[in-house]
């Protein structure tokens, strides 16, 4: 079993945000727990990371939260994306795919290509 990766600086906002748009008001370790199920359990998610990115997209409007009981009856704060969160989305998928765009055109380059 290959040990998990780290989530690479700059992709966990994009993480939160396309977790909470397909599955709906999540708590922060429902999100962390998530986010490593999508990924294959290939990821690990760190608390200490995942608390400041839901705070600044809070504050950015992308996001908004409120307190309810979680699955084992204690107090969570759940996290709700908002209008806004949904064109951050949108605008950080485009940003990303065009970034993977970049990197797969220099990972398949040959010289002959650049002759």
């Amino acid at each position: 079993m290959k040990p998990k990766q780290d989530v690479q600086q700059g992709t966990l906002s994009l993480m939160v945000l396309k977790t909470l748009d397909v599955l709906g008001p999540l708590h922060g370790y429902g999100v962390a727990r998530r986010i490593e199920q999508i990924s294959g359990d290939l990821l690990s998610v760190n608390q200490g990371t995942l608390y400041p990115v839901l705070l600044k997209l809070e504050q950015e409007g992308a996001i908004t939260s409120e307190w309810g009981p979680s699955e084992n009856n204690r107090r969570a704060r759940f996290y709700r994306l908002t209008a806004a969160g949904r064109k951050l989305l949108g605008a950080e998928k485009r940003t990303w795919e065009q970034t993977a765009a970049i990197i797969a055109r220099f990972l398949t380059v040959k010289a002959e290509d650049l002759a």
